[in-house]
């Protein structure tokens, strides 16, 4: 016994604005009611796997200004009866919430940041209705989530999870997914797009499938440098003509496979989608980066953008390929002016080197 009723009594008593319940092996412990009527917290955790969070009367949380919601069943009545009580609510998270299907924040109009964590095993949320928010986070599994309204979004972080114990990838589905979901980030200025995310984009780029024309002016590719994701950052690139600043960050998180049997489905050479269009011979294993394919990977960024002007590549210590003294940069031709910086982590958890280029017109 826990006794989770008691310690939440005893906070309550205590009037604390930063309150955090956090364990992992609770189940059907008692959330007393006096937990839902509490005027003073501010701050707000809470974990405790496999409750049932179904709070009997009317949620008061005047003063909750940050919510993070984890690991426990949470219907779409239940999450509407506790946001109605959190009217100066700014932040709210979910990570992995069992039940929850359709989460309505339209009502929520101080609510401005707002961050999903979904598995394979956790569906929901498969609609998102967020028409105040102003930065969006969402790390999606291989199920449909539907962005039905973030009509005010400035800022978005995007990524696909996917593990091996997951056998099959339904192509068509995610492609649908991520152009819908594009679509509807169209208009953010500040965009973050993880490797799995852009190797669907990929995907759908070598299948013919129109892009929208973004208006954002920050990128992060978070994503390792392989030809997998080549033709979806490059059409990125062609689609986003107010670009300013990219961020290539080259970690290892790409997990999903090439797809490659897909493109044969669909009547496609594998071999001749995956050559450049220039004639680069892209990498096909994300640790054989040589310092020529960051070459490429700059000259392919001049060449598909006009506004441009700062471009970061951070590399990790596992690129043991890639030598600074090898790297050539091309010379620009009817272009701004643009700052280079190539950092590379030479030993873990040290800084990074830094290489430091400016490209010049001719």
């Amino acid at each position: 016994d826990l006794h989770i009723d008691k310690w939440v009594k005893l906070a309550m008593s205590r009037n604390v604005e930063n309150l955090s319940l956090d364990h992992w092996k609770v189940h059907e412990s008692p959330i007393p009611d006096c937990f839902f009527n509490n005027s003073s917290v501010k701050q707000l955790t809470f974990k405790l796997c496999f409750i049932d969070l179904t709070p009997k009367y009317s949620v008061f949380w005047t003063s909750l200004r940050n919510f993070s919601l984890g690991c426990c069943r949470v219907s779409d009545e239940s999450i509407a009866k506790i946001l109605s009580g959190c009217p100066v609510l700014e932040s709210l998270t979910l990570y992995l919430c069992y039940k929850l299907m359709v989460l309505d924040l339209s009502k929520s109009s101080r609510l401005k940041t707002l961050e999903v964590y979904r598995n394979s095993k956790v569906p929901g949320p498969t609609q998102i209705l967020a028409p105040h928010i102003h930065c969006l986070r969402l790390r999606n599994y291989l199920l449909p989530c539907t962005l039905v309204d973030v009509s005010s979004l400035t800022e978005a972080n995007m990524e696909i999870g996917f593990n091996y114990v997951q056998r099959t990838v339904n192509a068509d589905v995610l492609q649908v997914m991520v152009l819908k979901m594009l679509e509807k980030l169209k208009n953010a200025e500040m965009l973050t797009f993880g490797g799995n995310f852009l190797q669907i984009l990929s995907i759908a780029e070598l299948c013919g499938v129109p892009f929208p024309m973004l208006k954002v002016k920050y990128l992060v590719l978070e994503t390792v440098i392989f030809q997998y994701v080549i033709p979806g950052i490059e059409r990125l690139l062609q689609n986003s003509p107010c670009l300013k600043k990219l961020i290539v960050r080259a970690r290892g998180r790409n997990t999903l496979p090439s797809l490659s049997k897909y493109l044969t489905t669909r009547g496609l050479d594998p071999d001749q989608c995956w050559r450049s269009k220039d004639g680069v011979f892209w990498n096909k294993n994300r640790w054989d980066l040589e310092s020529k394919h960051v070459t490429s990977l700059v000259e392919l960024v001049v060449k598909n953008t006009k506004t441009l002007e700062k471009m970061d590549i951070l590399l990790d210590e596992r690129y043991l390929k890639f030598k600074f003294t090898d790297l050539v940069l091309p010379t620009l031709a009817h272009h701004n002016n643009i700052s280079i910086n190539i950092g590379l982590f030479t030993k873990p958890w040290e800084a990074y080197e830094w290489c430091v280029f400016r490209l010049q017109s001719c």
